[in-house]
This record gives C-alpha cells, sequence and structure tokens, in this order.
C-alpha cells in the first residue's frame, strides 16, 4: 500500500480536492511572526511595500505580526553584510534590492559579496523617473537637455543610496543624452524627498512611486516604461525621447544562507500569495508599484539576466577596474 495507489487513500484524496484552497490557505501563514528588516530607512519605497505586506498578510493571517526592523546605511550595505548573522529560521528576512546588490560588491567597498545574499522572491519594480520639484523653472524634459548642457555639472540630481539603481540611472540618463549633471546621494528616499521639496537639490532621479507619492510638489519629466504610467499619463517615456530604457529597482526578500530550502520554499509561496491579493494588486497601482513574480523556479534565469545588465550599466559607472 504505497502513496496514493490505495482505494480509499485515493478516495480520500479526491474528496479533499474541495478543501485545498483552504488547506493552501491555511499552509500559506507563517506559525511564528516575521522578523522583516529593511535595509533603507523609514519613509521610502522599501519601507513602504513592507507596511502593504504587513497589512495585507495580517489580513490574511491574523494570528501573525509583521515586525518591521530598520538596519539602514551604506545604501543597504549593512543589512546585507550582515544578512548571514541572523538565525536561517525561515522567520527572519531581509528586504533586497537590485541593481544595488550588483554595484556596490564590483565597486569593492563593501563587506558582502552578490553570493551571500540568497534571493527567494522579487515582488515589484519601481520605474526610473527624473523629476524636478513643482515650482522649478524646468517644465519638460527638453528643457532639462538644454539648462543641462548650458552650464555642465551645475544641475544637482538627488537619489537613493551610491551605487544603487538611482546612482545606476543618473549615470544613464549623462550617457544617453549626452549631458553631464551631478549626482548626490541621500541615505534613501524618505531622505531625499526633504531635499527636493526644500529645492536643496535641482532635480531627483528617482522611481515613479516618488513621483506619484508627491504629485502635487513634484513633476515627473520622463518615465523608464515601456507606456506612459496610467497615473501620469502627460509624462513621456524615454523610449518616445528616443533611448530605448526600461528599468528601475527591483524589491524582494532574502534569507540568510543557513534558512533550509522547505521554509525558503514556504516564504516564496507566501509573497507570492500576497502579490496576488487583490487589495496588493490596488496598493500597488495607487503607489507606482510594478508587481513581478519572481519566485524559486525562475531565480537563477532572472538573477543571470539581471547581473548582466547591471554590470554593463556598473562598467559605464566606472566601477569594478
Amino acid at each position: 500500500m504505497h502513496g496514493i495507489h490505495h482505494p480509499l487513500a485515493l478516495a480520500l484524496a479526491l474528496g479533499l480536492g474541495a478543501l485545498a484552497p483552504a488547506l493552501a490557505q491555511a499552509q500559506a501563514c507563517p506559525d511564528k511572526n516575521l522578523m522583516y528588516w529593511q535595509a533603507f530607512p523609514p519613509g521610502g519605497e522599501s519601507d513602504l511595500s513592507a507596511r502593504h505586506q504587513q497589512m495585507v498578510l495580517k489580513k490574511r493571517c491574523p494570528a501573525v505580526d509583521t515586525i518591521i526592523q530598520y538596519k539602514a546605511g551604506a545604501g543597504g550595505a549593512l543589512l546585507w553584510s550582515t544578512i548571514n548573522t541572523l538565525p536561517g529560521d525561515g522567520v527572519n528576512i531581509g528586504g533586497i534590492n537590485l541593481p544595488h546588490m550588483v554595484l556596490q560588491p564590483m565597486e569593492g567597498k563593501v563587506q558582502y559579496k552578490l553570493d551571500d545574499v540568497v534571493p527567494v522572491f522579487w515582488y515589484h519594480y519601481t520605474p526610473d523617473a527624473l523629476v524636478v520639484p513643482e515650482n522649478s523653472p524646468i517644465r519638460n524634459f527638453a528643457d532639462f537637455v538644454r539648462v543641462a548642457k548650458a552650464d555642465p555639472g551645475k544641475l544637482n540630481l538627488g537619489g537613493s543610496g551610491q551605487n544603487s539603481a538611482n546612482h545606476a540611472a543618473h549615470e544613464r540618463l549623462n550617457q544617453s543624452f549626452a549631458v553631464k549633471t551631478t549626482y548626490v546621494p541621500f541615505k534613501g528616499t524618505g531622505d531625499m524627498t526633504l531635499a527636493v521639496l526644500g529645492g536643496h537639490v535641482d532635480a531627483a532621479m528617482s522611481y515613479t512611486a516618488f513621483a506619484i507619492n508627491n504629485k502635487t510638489k513634484v513633476r515627473a519629466l520622463a518615465v523608464a516604461m515601456d507606456k506612459r504610467h496610467p497615473l501620469m499619463p502627460e509624462v513621456p517615456t524615454f523610449k518616445e525621447l528616443g533611448v530605448d530604457w526600461v528599468d528601475g529597482a527591483f524589491r524582494g526578500i532574502g534569507v540568510p544562507r543557513s534558512t533550509p530550502m522547505e521554509a525558503r520554499k514556504r516564504l516564496a509561496e507566501l509573497f507570492a500569495a500576497l502579490n496576488a491579493d487583490p487589495e496588493m494588486k490596488e496598493l500597488a497601482a495607487k503607489s507606482g508599484f510594478e508587481l513581478v513574480n519572481v519566485g524559486l523556479e525562475g531565480m537563477d534565469a532572472f538573477m543571470r539576466e539581471r547581473v548582466r545588465v547591471y554590470t554593463e550599466v556598473g562598467k559605464g559607472m566606472g566601477l569594478g577596474k
């Protein structure tokens, strides 16, 4: 009587078919509170995403709390270089970002290698966006190029982190449109926001999320998307401006190396279930987050392709020499 071939076992299995969704729902709930470590300070996109996930998980699994902790610093590198000191219990998870985790080790000043961080799920990306304060004399992208060319290096563009998605996008902007602007890194988007709104920088190389969440205070000039963003239909894509540029920052969750495969699978399934929740879809759309679902099956292929792309970008930034 092996496995399911026994008639009684088969009948039971078929009878359970109706219960499967309920069981799947129950299984998707962790048995302990999640310790969710953030690599960036409160107020940025990673924090906002974690708050969305915390809310949707609470609704799905009322017995479980998501405890959000911050280990911010060095453009995320503080958390990523210490993630393997956390217990591999399937409960301790950390926010992870691309292209940061490819670019930082290329520069060589951080205490981690890409392989030290184990990604289990990528849940969204935020497209790159060039943004100016609402009261800026720069009204559109043509104005921006004109001002940048008139006085090379004078325009200061804020961004989140060194050797981060914003930093890479800034280099790409300079190269693609033959302009010279100066990158000013902040600890995170939360800190950068104050500088942009206070007029301490001329513009920001940020994300659609930043433009949407500060809609009345800033103006986006261009976005790195396939098509215009439905919440900013007046803003052109870089493609329309003649450059094939569709990219941004990917966010996901990673675990310490010591986390068993079974626990990694459970976490990937949990975050896929959160992404599939209608409430999550609505929150993401409102915030300018484009949901993606990269779990363990597609992980190797996805990482290979992103590493290829970002290694090229990094070389253009003079990293890895």
